[in-house]
């Protein structure tokens, strides 16, 4: 005799929290061009580095982003928000454009950082679900990743949020490839190992 459990109620949250995350990718997706060109125009304008901070689920997006970003031609690396008010703030350099993610905006490590950048005179991108918070007003251009629901079945976990954030850094990506014209040749010398590594080579 199985032992097995009913997975139904299990399976329509899955189900669920696909539905939620696709018609939020689907919402953001209308209007992209007016929604990310002036942060688009700052990234490509800058000099130095893509710096990218955030704290908790935000900051291991944020590391993801920046490692996409220094693979396909933006130099970038990641500075943990908390690790920044302990001394890290010191490699952000005057070239640099920092990206900085919150959900709420809110997020006190987050926003202090993201002054410090601002009192320097470093531009600051900010992806957050609330435009006009604390994050919101100190950016130089803000993100909005403005959605209804989280995905999961109480509405709390970052989900559609994280969801939200690691697509736009990957629309931020592939337009920037895209207007450098980077090649898979370019690719393969930034990624020699591997089986992608092998495909570009």
């Amino acid at each position: 005799m199985s032992n097995a459990k009913d997975l139904t109620s299990a399976i329509t949250a899955a189900q669920n929290a696909l539905s939620v995350e696709i018609a939020a990718l689907q919402e953001l997706a209308i209007g992209l061009d007016r929604k990310i060109s002036p942060a688009l125009q700052l990234l490509i304008d800058c000099v130095g580095r893509v710096v990218i901070t955030g704290l908790g689920k935000s900051g291991l997006v944020g590391a993801k982003i920046s490692a996409t970003l220094a693979s396909t031609g933006t130099p970038s690396f990641f500075v943990h928000s908390a690790d920044a008010l302990h001394g890290d703030s010191g490699a952000l350099a005057a070239e640099d454009v920092l990206i900085a993610i919150s959900n709420s905006g809110e997020t006190v490590e987050v926003c202090k950082f993201a002054a410090m950048a601002k009192e320097r005179g470093i531009p600051v991108i900010s992806i957050t679900r609330e435009a006009n918070s604390t994050l919101g007003k100190i950016s130089s251009e803000v993100l909005s990743i403005a959605f209804d629901k989280e995905a999961d079945p109480l509405n709390l976990a970052p989900t559609t949020s994280t969801t939200l954030t690691i697509a736009l850094g990957d629309a931020i990506a592939s337009a920037l490839m895209a207007y450098r014209g980077f090649t898979p040749a370019d690719f393969g010398k930034r990624h020699p190992g591997g089986a992608l590594g092998v495909a570009t080579n």
